[in-house]
Order: C-alpha cells, then sequence, then structure tokens
C-alpha cells in the first residue's frame, strides 16, 4: 500500500531543523529571498515562512515578482491589483502582492515612447539630433532605450516593491519575504547594473563624441540647450537597480534561501545557483528541500523506486562543495495541497522548525 498519507507522522531529524528562531529574532527589518529551479515549490515554501513570521509576532509582507501568479492560488485570494493586500486569518498583520514583471516591462517600454515615437528618437531630439536619428541607426541605440535588458523585468518589479515596504505607512513591518522568479532570472537580475553601465557609458560617449561638431549648428540656428531626459532616466533607473542589488548582498538585513527537491537536475541547478549567488556576495544559509518522502514501514514499488531516486539526490547534497555548507531542510511531500492559510500554517509548522 502506498504510504504518503503518513504525512503528519513523519519523524524530525536534526538537520531538519530551520533555525527559525534565528530567523525570527530581533525586530530589525530583515528580508528573505526564496529562489530556485521553477516548479520546487518555491510559492509554497514563502507563503508558509510569511504566515509563520505573521503569527510569531512579525508584521509581515509577501511578494511574487513570479509571472506564474501562484502567490493567489496559495493564499486563495486575489493578489494581482498591484497593491499590497491584507491576508486574514491570522494572528498578526500579513500584506501580500504580486507584481507582474511583463507588466513592469511594458511599462518600462512604454516610459520611452512619449506619443508613438521612440525613445531613441526623444533622446537624440533633446540633444538637438533628431535629424541624424537615421544615419546613426546602425548604433543601435534604440535597442539600448526601448528594448528591456534580460532581467530588468524583475528588477523593475522588485525596486517596485521597494518603493511600497520603504512608504511611512509599512515603517513597522520588520519581516519582507520575496518569492523570486526562477533561477535564471535572479541570475540575470544581479549582474544587470554592470549591463546598464556598460549601456549608458556607449549612449554618453556618443553624445561627447557628437556635441562638439553640432555645437556650431546650434549657436547658429538659436537651438537651446540639450536635455537630458532620457540619459537622466536611464542613470536613475541603474541607481534603482544597483539598491536592488545591493539589497540582495547585505549580509545583515538579507538571505537567500535556496529551493529544491530532491532529484538529480534540481539539486545539479541548485549547486550552480549558489556558486553564483556566492560569486555575486549574496549571503544564503539554508537550502530547503521539498517533497522528500517520509518515513514508511511498508513500501509500495512506486515509493520504494522514488525513495531510491530521492536518497541518490541527497546524497548529492551531502557531497557537494557548494551545498554541502547549508542549513539542510528537508520538507516532507504532504497528501494534502497547499492552498489557502490553514494548509499554509500547518505547512509552516512542518518545515520551518
Amino acid at each position: 500500500m502506498c504510504a504518503l498519507s503518513t504525512v503528519r507522522a513523519v519523524a524530525s531529524t536534526e538537520q531538519d531543523v530551520a533555525g527559525f528562531d534565528e530567523m525570527a529574532a530581533g525586530t530589525k527589518r530583515k528580508y528573505y529571498m526564496l529562489g530556485g529551479k521553477g516548479g520546487v515549490g518555491k510559492t509554497s515554501c514563502a507563503a508558509s515562512l510569511a504566515v509563520k513570521f505573521a503569527n510569531n509576532g512579525h508584521p509581515t509582507i509577501v511578494v511574487s515578482t513570479d509571472p506564474a501568479h501562484s502567490l493567489s492560488d496559495s493564499f486563495a485570494q486575489d493578489l494581482s491589483g498591484g497593491t499590497l493586500m491584507p491576508v486574514d486569518g491570522l494572528d498578526g498583520p500579513l500584506f501580500a502582492l504580486e507584481i507582474n514583471p511583463e507588466k513592469a516591462r511594458e511599462e518600462f517600454r512604454s516610459a520611452n515612447k512619449t506619443s508613438g515615437s521612440s525613445g531613441v528618437k526623444d533622446f537624440m531630439d533633446s540633444m538637438g539630433l533628431g535629424m541624424l536619428v537615421e544615419q546613426l541607426g546602425e548604433l543601435k541605440l534604440g535597442e539600448l532605450l526601448d528594448t528591456p535588458p534580460p532581467g530588468l523585468d524583475e528588477a523593475i518589479a522588485i525596486s517596485k516593491v521597494m518603493q511600497f515596504v520603504e512608504a511611512p505607512e509599512y515603517n513597522s513591518f520588520s519581516r519582507i519575504v520575496f518569492d523570486t522568479a526562477p533561477t535564471g532570472h535572479t541570475l540575470r537580475l544581479l549582474s544587470l547594473p554592470d549591463f546598464l553601465d556598460a549601456s549608458i557609458g556607449k549612449i554618453l560617449k556618443l553624445r561627447e563624441k557628437i556635441s562638439s561638431a553640432t555645437s556650431a549648428i546650434k549657436s547658429v540656428f538659436g537651438q537651446e540647450e540639450p536635455k537630458q531626459d532620457a540619459a537622466d532616466k536611464l542613470k536613475q533607473l541603474r541607481e534603482r537597480m544597483i539598491k536592488v542589488r545591493e539589497l540582495f548582498r547585505d549580509t545583515e538585513s538579507t538571505e537567500f534561501v535556496i529551493v529544491t527537491i530532491p532529484t538529480v537536475m534540481a539539486v545539479s541547478e541548485s549547486s550552480r545557483l549558489r556558486a553564483s549567488l556566492k560569486k555575486e556576495n549574496v549571503p544564503v544559509k539554508r537550502l530547503v528541500v521539498n517533497q522528500v518522502l517520509p518515513p514508511s514501514a511498508v513500501d509500495c514499488k512506486f515509493c520504494a523506486m522514488k525513495r531510491k531516486d530521492q536518497m541518490r539526490a541527497l546524497e548529492m547534497i551531502y557531497n557537494d562543495p557548494e551545498l554541502l555548507g547549508l542549513k539542510l531542510i528537508q520538507a516532507p511531500l504532504v497528501d494534502v495541497e497547499i492552498r489557502g492559510v490553514p494548509a499554509l500554517r500547518f505547512m509552516g509548522d512542518i518545515v520551518w522548525k
């Protein structure tokens, strides 16, 4: 007989203890970023952690930048309205929000266009050089200004969240939990400020080269001094992205929690993610291995094979140089759908010990 229904009798081992008391210690604001491969249960882990924080005296905000909209499903309420929504049924205040990165991308693109004209033309016009747009087309400045680079959608989404959480009315919220987009998006986000540095550098260098050649023309025609709106906009964007990256790297207030499942493919991706986060100086202490088969006296054939595969994946973690130093949290495969506050409370109690 299949023994999946014995989940509530899961025995605890030392490595399963998440160290929640440490995570909940202190009233200074802390940020927890949960990330990993798509489909490993990041959203359920993030939502259950937020619920546990709220139930343990921490006013909490949980935000998802994953376009899958799973946070609304987890809480069984619509959180996609673009503003923080209160979650009911808890001992303390919890607000939740989904930000659609694709929508953020569109906002960026539309912000660089006015009255149907492209951002690059506005930029060149602002320098009195609109006539040269066609000749300079091969420089592909339009791509720099009008086409968001990879990772920008997530970065804008997170910086938008920061505007919410830094507002005076949310000063008392001491725990902020992020359900981040899948691995590749997170890594591109961290390298984004370097990309913008190069992009802005190209634009400003071009401006220096052509401004002296056109100064005489502008003085003859009495044109006004060039405006810097487009360049300033890019500089401001870069500053916001740097702030997001600094938040990821702040060892005092931020922790990135890797979530995975016990399969060879997922563990391999988690190892690469850990290596990349280490390279970017992002603090990581915990690894959640989700959907682990609970102990059973009797296994069906399917469960026996599945358990064997999972044990092989767990052995990989114990021997992986990138993962073996992390606090390992084994979260059992559960026999109920994790949806709604009661289910999230249940999951929080068995995962975040």
